[in-house]
């Protein structure tokens, strides 16, 4: 009996050898040590803990994320999201509980209502981890790209930051400050330019190692610290006493985690599109579980609420290192950095400049991937310009201006208080205004796909000549051509569902008699016809053209396409047909026209009926509404 082939491993799955798992481990906590250490800091000097207490919080932080991470990249149960994704502190949190400890009377007892409301909002998140789940819907690409996209753009000033001397003591004039942020740049660059395999996946290790010893040479890295530091160091539970509970403050912190919650959702998409993994509800479901628990496990372990790290997703994408091993021993590292605070202070002494420069590099990729990810949006649909538009302008007007949290209300000083939250709960919002609510109308979405959507129990009521009329514009060609195949669809009545509905066109249009589709071909334009950008060919046309740019062509691209359409059409007798919103840009147009110019007479009339039903397909989702099955499905799973 022959044997199985075995099933290939994900490279998100991928167990490396321990030395490589070593040392991406060691690379993703040096580029996360600075933002994992910068809440305890910030807390601790607003509420007013002694230093001792400070280095006991960075300890029991550093030791947690460990912990945090470990659960959300390997996973167990129902428990993890098992991507590459590194688990930190959120900056969300710090104005609210600095307001929570400061009303609690500062200090430790600050302290313990703080532990209080983080401990309750843990389990709150965990147990509401699979609803928000179910929301998934409302994250299309539009959506999940914007996220993203405010992300990378909204960390590129704390990378700024760091790289002129850090925000607690910035000096933009200080030339090796710029010196060593940008040497740091050129190493990764440089790295990344002139060599493969290892050595360009550590780059950002190398980076930071030679921006260090550079810097110490010249006297600007200190190490103090490792002498004055304890060898070994353990956080015991509730080191500082037991949790005080506030209503105020768990209400507070409940809508903290709530916000975070869609700033790990847009990290979980982004992770998934840079390591090829399709993202789905249990997905996010078993990332929040997994915030939740860490979140739950920091109350008790002296530390805060945990997210994921935008930060690291900048340096898987850099790296394309996808294992999540990787975070597994970088998550063991960050526990051997909470029991040994010499081993801590050794990688405190990296210079923020030199942290700057690489997280410049980090953070933009971050950029990049929400660019890729709206790549995918059709902003032919005003609609989706305006939410893009809107959500990252509001996030970066705040985060170019972060004093104006202070001219709104202490409840939403929240929302305001962070460019990534702000931008991100407005995409949310838009798309659900424009997409999900009511009936489509205005001058934004005047001629935009789906602003007449058809429905189904209007089709089954519809004469023939009122189907033909309405679906008639799936296909090209005069009345007569048209009528042909839409009205050999009408006899499949009643369509028990949309996707019965679409198959009644795929059937009626290869059953047709060979000359009917011949003469189906014919009528189709050629690709980057001026008829097609005057609008001569119909909407549906220029749509489809338009959307990978084949109507405003450069002389010279024009050129190129002209021929090729010429030479198709001369060999096979019909227009070169090709579904380009499939094709997704002109590059890939000609390369598969150039290809199927190779082709016999037969393989290509196959081949144009095959993409006359790909046009028709796209156009049908843009005519009916509940087009899509499965979106349906879990529209109506969402409603029960």
């Amino acid at each position: 009996m022959p044997r199985r082939p075995s099933r290939r491993i994900h490279p998100v799955d991928q167990v490396l050898p321990v030395g490589k798992l070593a040392v991406y481990g060691f690379q993703h906590v040096l580029a996360f040590y600075a933002g994992a250490v910068i809440v305890p800091i910030l807390l601790a000097g607003a509420i007013g803990l002694s230093e001792r207490e400070l280095v006991h919080l960075i300890n029991a932080d550093l030791f947690t994320c460990g912990i945090a991470s470990i659960i959300q990249a390997a996973g167990f149960w129902k428990i993890g999201v098992r991507l590459p994704l590194l688990q930190g502190v959120t900056f969300t949190a710090v104005s609210p509980m600095i307001a929570i400890g400061l009303a609690a009377g500062g200090g430790t007892e600050g302290l313990l209502v703080i532990y209080g409301a983080v401990i309750v909002a843990g389990l709150a998140t965990f147990l509401i981890a699979p609803f928000f789940g179910r929301l998934i819907r409302f994250f299309p690409p539009v959506v999940t790209g914007s996220v993203i996209l405010v992300i990378g753009l909204a960390l590129l000033p704390v990378a700024a930051a760091d790289a002129v001397g850090g925000a607690s003591a910035p000096d933009p004039g200080n030339p090796r400050y710029l010196a060593y942020a940008l040497g740091t740049l050129a190493v990764i660059v440089a790295i990344q330019r002139l060599f493969r395999g290892f050595l360009a996946t550590v780059a950002v290790l190398v980076g930071l190692v030679l921006g260090t010893f550079v810097a110490w040479l010249l006297g600007d890295a200190h190490f103090g610290a490792v002498g004055e530091s304890a060898w070994f160091g353990v956080t015991t539970p509730f080191y500082f006493g037991w949790p005080q509970f506030s209503f105020a403050a768990i209400v507070s912190m409940i809508v903290v985690m709530l916000i975070t919650a869609v700033e790990t959702t847009g990290d979980v998409f982004a992770t998934g599109e840079i390591v090829g993994k399709r993202v789905g509800r249990e997905d996010v479901t078993r990332a929040l579980r997994a915030d939740g628990l860490a979140t739950t496990i920091g109350g008790v372990l002296n530390s805060f609420p945990y997210t994921c790290f935008a930060e690291n997703v900048g340096l898987v994408r850099l790296t394309q290192v996808k294992s999540r091993w990787v975070v597994v021993a970088a998550g063991g590292f960050m526990i051997l950095l909470g029991l040994l605070p010499k081993a801590g202070a050794v990688v405190a002494g990296i210079p923020h400049p030199v942290l700057g420069g690489a997280a410049l590099a980090m953070f933009a990729t971050v950029a990049v991937v929400g660019i890729q990810t709206l790549s995918r949006v059709d902003f032919h649909d005003h609609r989706n310009v305006v939410i893009v538009g809107t959500s990252v302008g509001l996030a970066m007007f705040v985060t170019a201006q972060p004093d104006v949290g202070t001219a709104v209300p202490g409840w939403a000083q929240i929302v305001f208080g962070s460019g990534i939250t702000l931008g991100s709960l407005t995409a949310i919002v838009l798309n659900i205004a424009f997409h999900h609510l009511g009936r489509s109308r205005g001058p934004a979405v005047a001629g935009a796909p789906g602003a007449d959507a058809v429905r189904l129990e209007q089709v089954n009521r519809m004469s023939r000549d009122d189907f033909v009329d309405t679906f008639g514009r799936l296909f090209q060609g005069g009345p007569d051509t048209r009528a042909a195949v839409v009205g050999r669809a009408y006899d499949r009545r009643p369509f028990a569902d949309t996707a019965n509905l679409r198959a009644a066109f795929q059937e009626a249009l290869f059953s047709a008699p060979h000359e009917e589709q011949r003469a189906l071909m014919t009528t189709y334009p050629d690709l980057g016809a001026d008829a097609v950008a005057d609008g001569d060919e119909g909407e549906e046309s220029a749509r489809d053209q338009a959307s990978v740019g084949l109507d405003r062509l450069a002389d010279e691209d024009h050129d190129e396409l002209v021929a090729l359409t010429e030479a198709y059409r001369e060999k096979f007798g019909f227009p070169l047909i090709v579904c380009v919103r499939d094709s997704g840009s002109r590059d890939r147009v000609l390369a598969e026209g150039q290809l199927r110019l190779a082709n016999s007479p037969a393989q290509e009339h196959a081949a144009a009926l095959i993409e006359i039903a790909k046009v028709a397909n796209r156009r049908f989702s843009d005519l009916v509404a509940d087009a899509n099955p499965i979106a349906t499905a879990r529209t109506r799973a969402f409603g029960r």
